[in-house]
C-alpha cells in the first residue's frame, strides 16, 4: 500500500479542529498527525513531523493566518489548504492566499459549522488529495512582502507600456475562451495583467464557489488594463473587457446578431462543476468558431477537454499550459489528450503567444483593405 497523506490541521476552532481530524481519519488514504490552535504551535509541529498538507483557517485572533503563509511558503515551501469562510472580507484574504503559494480553499460557513463542515467533507478529502500532489513554489521574498494594493498599483505601472502596443483593428468578431480549477486564480491574473486595453472580448470560467468571484473579478479588475468583471446574463461581451463565471451559476455566450452576449443560468452542474469549462467552451465552438481562442490553463480533472476539441474542430487556435508551470497538470493534460492543443507552453509565454496570433490577424485584415 503506498503511504498515507499526512495531514496537520491549524484551526483557532476546538470543534472545526476536531471535526476536520475525524473527516480526514475517516478516508483510507490518509491520516491526521497533529492540530494546532496557533500558527506558533503549528510552526513547531511542522518541524517535527514534516506533513504532506496543512489546512489553514484564514482568520486568526493570536497570529493572521496571511502573514504564517507568507513565511511559510518563502521559508519552507508546502501544500497549504486555506479553510475560508463566506464573507467578503474572507473571500478578499482567500485570494490574497491564494497568491502566496496555497493550493486551494474550502469556504465554510459561518453558521451551523458542524453539520456545514460535514455536508463539504467530501470536497475537503479530494482537496487535500489535490494538494498532496500539487506542485508547490517557494515564495519570492519581495513578493510575501508586497501588499495586494500595492502589488495593484506597481502591476500596472510595470503593463503600461502595453497601453502603446494597442492590436489595432482586430475584428470584434473574435473571441477568447478562458477555463481553469486548481491554482487558476493566480494563473488567470498571469494571462490577462499582459493583455491591452484592445484585445477582444474575454470569457472565463475558474472554478470557484459563489461569494468569492465578485472579489476575484474586483481584484483582477485592479491589476489590469482591460475591465474585469462578473458576467451578467444578457450583457453584451465587449472588446477589452474580461467576464467571470459567478460563482455558483453556469455562464455561456450566444449570437444576438453581430454580437456575442452572456447566457447565465442555474442548470444542473456538468462534470460536477457550476459553473463548468464545459458548458462555456461548448458554446464558444458552436457560436465563434475559427473567430475564437481557446485557453486551457491549471486545474484538476477533465472539465472543458472535449469542448476544448469542439472549439478545435470547428477552427478556434488553442493554447494550453504546460506542466511545468501548473499548479496541477489534469485539465490540461486532459485537454492535449483530446487532440485539443495547437500550442503547449509555459504560463508565462501563453499571452505573448496569443497576441503574437491576434497581431498577425490584424495584420492580414489590413493588408485586404
Amino acid at each position: 500500500m503506498s503511504r498515507k497523506i499526512r495531514v496537520i490541521v491549524v484551526d483557532d476552532s476546538a470543534l472545526v479542529r476536531s471535526l476536520l481530524a475525524e473527516i480526514i481519519n475517516r478516508q483510507t488514504d490518509m491520516e491526521c498527525i497533529g492540530s494546532a490552535n496557533d500558527p506558533l504551535i503549528a510552526r513547531e509541529m511542522i518541524r517535527d513531523l514534516n506533513p504532506d498538507v496543512i489546512t489553514l483557517d484564514v482568520e486568526m485572533p493570536h497570529m493572521d493566518g496571511i502573514d504564517f503563509l507568507g513565511r511559510l511558503m518563502r521559508l519552507r515551501p508546502m501544500p497549504v489548504l486555506m479553510i475560508s469562510t463566506l464573507t467578503e472580507r474572507g473571500a478578499e484574504v482567500t485570494l490574497r492566499a491564494l497568491e502566496l503559494g496555497a493550493i486551494d480553499f474550502v469556504a465554510k460557513p459561518r453558521v451551523g459549522v458542524a453539520n456545514g463542515l460535514q455536508e463539504l467533507a467530501s470536497q475537503i478529502v479530494e482537496k487535500i488529495r489535490v494538494a498532496a500532489v500539487a506542485h508547490v513554489r517557494r515564495l519570492p521574498a519581495a513578493r510575501a512582502a508586497v501588499g495586494p494594493a500595492m502589488a495593484g498599483a506597481s502591476a500596472v505601472v510595470e503593463k503600461s507600456a502595453l497601453a502603446s502596443s494597442l492590436l489595432g483593428r482586430v475584428s470584434t468578431e473574435k473571441i477568447i475562451a478562458v477555463g481553469a480549477s486548481t491554482g487558476g486564480t493566480e494563473a488567470i491574473k498571469e494571462v490577462l495583467t499582459h493583455l491591452p486595453a484592445d484585445c477582444p472580448g474575454i470569457v472565463i470560467t475558474q472554478h470557484m464557489p459563489p461569494g468569492f468571484t465578485t472579489s476575484f473579478a474586483a481584484r483582477l479588475n485592479s491589476l489590469c488594463l482591460i475591465t474585469v468583471k462578473e458576467a451578467v446574463q444578457g450583457e453584451r461581451i465587449l472588446p477589452g473587457h474580461a467576464y467571470i463565471a459567478p460563482g455558483g451559476k453556469h455562464f455561456s455566450i450566444a449570437r444576438s446578431g453581430a454580437n456575442y452576449v452572456a447566457v447565465v443560468d442555474d442548470a444542473p452542474p456538468v462534470n460536477r462543476h457550476k459553473p463548468s469549462v464545459e458548458v462555456l467552451f461548448k458554446s464558444v465552438a458552436s457560436c465563434a468558431g475559427r473567430n475564437a481562442f481557446g485557453i486551457m490553463l491549471t486545474g484538476m480533472g477533465a472539465d472543458g477537454a472535449a469542448a476544448m476539441r469542439e472549439m478545435k474542430d470547428a477552427g478556434s487556435y488553442n493554447l494550453v499550459q504546460d506542466e511545468a508551470s501548473c499548479i496541477v497538470f489534469g485539465m490540461p493534460r486532459e485537454a492535449i489528450a483530446h487532440g485539443a492543443a495547437d500550442e503547449v507552453l509555459p504560463l508565462q509565454q501563453i499571452a505573448p503567444t496569443l497576441l503574437t496570433k491576434l497581431r498577425s490577424g490584424a495584420d492580414q485584415v489590413h493588408h485586404r483593405i
